[in-house]
C-alpha cells in the first residue's frame, strides 16, 4: 500500500476500541495460560518495557514495518524476532519515551522523526516477568537504519501486504522455555517465524488496521 493512502486511513484508528486480548490471544500458544497461574504472585513485581510498531515509506512510498531478529544469548527471547524496544529505565519519563528512545537505540531512527499514532494492549510475558507496553508509530521519511550490533542481528522490513495477508499465519513445532517442542501460532514474514508475545502483539496491530485499511 502507499504510504501517503496507509497515513490517511490510520486517521481512524485513535477512535476505534482496541481488539485488545481476545485479538492477542488468537495467536498466544496453549501453555500460556498455565504459565501465568503459576506466576500470579509474581506478575504483581514485573519489570515494564516499551516495544515500537513502527511503519513507514521505503524509497518506493510502499508502506513498510519493522521488526528485529535479536542476538543469540543466554536468555529466553535469544535469536527471536521481536519489536524495536527495551525495559523502561528510572530517566524515562513514560513508557512512550522508553519505547522511542530504545526504537532510536537499536535501529537507529531519531526520536524526532517518530509519531506515535495509538497506545495498544498491554501483555505480560511469563518467561521474562516483563510487562510489555506495545506502541504503534509511524515515520514519515524512509529511514537510514542503524542496528545497534550488539543486541540486534538483522533488521526485517516487512510489507504492510504482507503482514496482513492471512496466507502469513499459520502454525510450527517450536522449542519453548519450557525445554520441549509444542505446536504454536506463527507469523511467517520474510521467511522467519514469528511467535509468542511478538506475533500476540503483532494480531492485535493487524486487527486493527484491517477496520480502517
Amino acid at each position: 500500500m502507499n504510504f501517503d493512502t496507509f497515513l490517511k486511513s490510520i486517521s481512524k484508528i485513535e477512535h476505534i476500541p482496541l481488539p485488545g486480548h481476545e485479538s492477542q490471544l488468537k495467536m498466544s500458544p496453549k501453555y500460556r495460560m498455565e504459565l501465568i497461574e503459576k506466576q500470579r504472585e509474581l506478575m504483581k513485581y514485573s519489570r515494564k518495557a516499551g516495544v515500537m510498531a513502527l511503519f513507514y515509506p521505503d524509497l518506493d512510498n510502499i508502506t513498510m514495518l519493522i521488526l528485529i531478529l535479536r542476538k543469540t544469548y543466554k536468555g529466553v527471547h535469544s535469536a527471536q524476532v521481536g519489536f524495536p524496544g527495551g525495559k523502561l529505565e528510572p530517566e524515562d519519563p513514560s513508557l512512550e519515551y522508553a519505547a522511542l528512545r530504545e526504537t532510536f537505540e537499536e535501529v537507529g531512527v531519531p526520536i524526532k522523526d517518530m509519531e506515535v499514532v495509538r497506545a495498544l494492549t498491554k501483555l505480560y510475558i511469563p518467561p521474562s516477568n516483563f510487562t510489555v507496553y506495545p506502541f504503534m508509530g509511524v515515520t514519515h521519511k524512509t529511514p537510514q537504519f542503524l542496528k545497534q550490533d550488539d543486541e540486534v542481528e538483522d533488521l526485517i522490513e516487512v510489507t504492510l501486504e504482507d503482514f496482513v495477508n492471512d496466507v502469513n499465519v499459520g502454525s510450527e513445532m517450536l522449542m519453548t522455555s519450557l525445554g520441549k517442542e509444542v505446536e504454536v501460532p506463527i507469523f511467517k514474514l520474510n521467511g522467519h517465524t514469528v511467535w509468542g508475545a511478538t506475533a500476540m502483539m503483532l494480531n492485535e496491530i493487524k486487527d486493527l488496521l484491517k477496520k480502517v485499511l
